[in-house]
């Protein structure tokens, strides 16, 4: 009798401690649901819920609820737990950098790209990297791809690629020509070297590509990758500066120069031979990649005046310029930035803004350039627009009011976004196609 006594109390202990476990089990999860919704309708409200670019998609049936992508993304509040599964919260912040899709154990995230209401226009490439014009590939953020070790690998994956397919005579210059001195490029670089290419690398900005458009002490997110002729870089967190010293470090050593400052204007074919057009001169090669940025040429925009020696299209040396007048036009994260980072060098530094509020910047640059605002050290004039710009003055139009602003004004620097190269690219020949929420990394079959 005692026996029993005693097993009765021990199933009933054990059920005691199973149901607190799971009671508080069931709070942590209510509790972890309440934020995440909250955050949900906050990004829904900031307009950051839906993607613009490639974001994750969480199959839920497949969830098991073990939290690591959440973990693994570098970014902040992209993924978040939702009834004991992850969910996506700001999808239009994610970057693409797939530490989510790799860190799964259960293989329930895919990485697409576009929306069903909402197509994303890319070209289209075949598993090779190649486009619908024969030998012309392309690699890293054009094709939907945008972080650096992502691009890195394309860049190296796609001139394996093209050392099969070039033709084993040419009347060309070169084996190969690499448009774009980013991530995908100086990979690509590196392993044309390897192969004993001969090559050339243009760029119509500096080296660096779309990282050298950062702010200075912007921190770009990466992770380790692997460079042709040089081994491993293990990063997580690096500045611009680091990052860019490295890759000219990576040059330098395998004496590889890049022309800089040197625009593509046209590709044309005759026969087997591509004639690459740009601002300076001509070149001839068997093959081209393409591994420019998605954001293209900046976007200008298109007022009297923005000719004008000091107008810019982004910061190089923001601790040089102390004591000015500057005006900083734009509502992105790059122009919120920049304007914080000139403010800081004693400039008197004014915020131009065609929106009411800051839709789509990162929570804490909008409390950092809200805070600076009410501070005073940034004038911020929101539902504006440039109309002029003149030597020593810009005039501005409030859009709602429509009450004329000026300036007095030394620096102009403009943040409105690239012009996306589709048109160079369908001039080109290479087809163009519209992704409605397709999946472009996936382990389902």
């Amino acid at each position: 009798m005692e026996v029993l006594i005693e097993n009765i109390a021990a199933y009933v202990i054990t059920a005691i401690v199973v149901i607190v476990i799971f009671w508080r089990y069931l709070k942590k999860t209510a509790k972890r649901t309440s934020i995440t919704e909250q955050k949900i309708m906050k990004a829904k409200e900031g307009g950051f819920y839906e993607p613009v670019s490639l974001h994750p998609v969480v199959d839920i049936n497949s969830c098991i609820g073990s939290g690591a992508c959440i973990e693994a993304c570098p970014e902040k509040d992209i993924l978040g737990w939702r009834n004991g599964k992850a969910a996506v919260i700001n999808a239009s912040r994610c970057v693409g950098h797939g530490a989510c899709f790799h860190a799964c154990p259960v293989q329930a995230i895919t990485l697409c790209i576009g929306t069903e209401k909402r197509g994303v226009e890319l070209p289209h490439v075949s598993s090779e990297f190649e486009t619908s014009v024969p030998l012309i590939f392309i690699a890293g953020e054009i094709g939907g791809m945008g972080l650096i070790k992502n691009a890195v690998e394309q860049g190296k994956q796609a001139v394996n690629y093209i050392v099969k397919k070039l033709p084993k005579k040419s009347n060309a210059e070169n084996d190969l020509i690499i448009v774009g001195a980013g991530p995908a490029g100086i990979s690509a670089a590196l392993n044309a070297k390897k192969h004993n290419l001969k090559f050339q690398i243009i760029e119509q900005e500096s080296l660096g590509g779309t990282v050298s458009n950062f702010p200075r002490d912007k921190i770009v997110m990466t992770s380790p990758m692997e460079l042709p002729l040089w081994g491993k870089i293990k990063l997580t967190e690096t500045s611009k500066a680091e990052l860019i010293s490295i890759w000219k470090s990576v040059l330098e050593k395998n004496i590889i120069s890049i022309n800089e400052l040197e625009k593509v204007t046209a590709i044309e074919k005759e026969k087997d031979v591509f004639t690459l057009f740009t601002d300076k001169k001509n070149y001839t090669a068997s093959s081209i990649l393409l591994a420019i940025g998605r954001r293209g040429s900046p976007r200008k925009l298109g007022v009297k005046g923005e000719e004008k020696e000091n107008v810019y299209y982004r910061l190089l040396e923001p601790e040089l310029i102390n004591k000015k007048k500057i005006l900083v036009v734009g509502g992105g994260d790059s122009a919120i930035e920049s304007a914080l980072l000139l403010a800081e060098n004693s400039n008197d530094v004014t915020l131009s803004y065609r929106a009411a509020n800051f839709a789509r910047i990162k929570p804490k640059n909008n409390e950092r350039i809200l805070h600076a605002g009410k501070q005073g050290l940034v004038n911020i004039l929101f539902n504006t627009n440039v109309i002029e710009i003149e030597d020593d003055l810009v005039l501005l139009e409030n859009s709602v009011t429509k009450e004329s602003i000026k300036l007095t004004n030394d620096l102009v620097y403009i943040f409105a976004g690239g012009e996306l190269p589709t048109q160079f690219l369908e001039k080109t020949g290479i087809t163009i196609t519209k992704k409605f929420g397709e999946a472009l990394l996936s382990h389902r079959k």
